[in-house]
């Protein structure tokens, strides 16, 4: 992969990571306690269910975090593009579609498989 290839996915790492942190610091509701004890029992169904679904959503930006700033190591180590288990470049349309992508779309098949 060349360096303007290279300097184009780092952008759009970039960007999709300043993305995240812009609506991270803009999520106007902090997670709901879950498990209080006010209202009625559909009331602390209902509150139980957000605070799940936040805490999920908020793993999930993490996680997608994570793999951001682990292509970008990439980037800087001179692995991106390369599959981790098999060693063999993954290929550019899988990198468009997930531009943080650790396997190749066969490696990554067979690990859900």
């Amino acid at each position: 992969m060349d360096r303007k290839d290279l300097d184009r996915y780092k952008r759009v790492l970039l960007e999709k990571r300043g993305e995240m942190s812009i609506a991270s610091a803009e999520a106007e509701s902090p997670i709901p306690a879950a498990g209080h004890q006010q209202g009625d029992p559909v009331d602390q169904a209902n509150a139980n269910n957000e605070a799940e679904l936040q805490i999920h959503l908020h793993e999930t930006d993490l996680r997608l975090l994570r793999a951001i700033e682990d292509a970008l190591a990439r980037i800087r180590h001179g692995t991106f593009g390369t599959c981790e288990a098999c060693q063999n470049p993954i290929s550019r349309a899988r990198l468009e579609a997930v531009p943080w992508a650790r396997l190749c779309r066969d490696c990554k098949e067979r690990q859900h498989g």
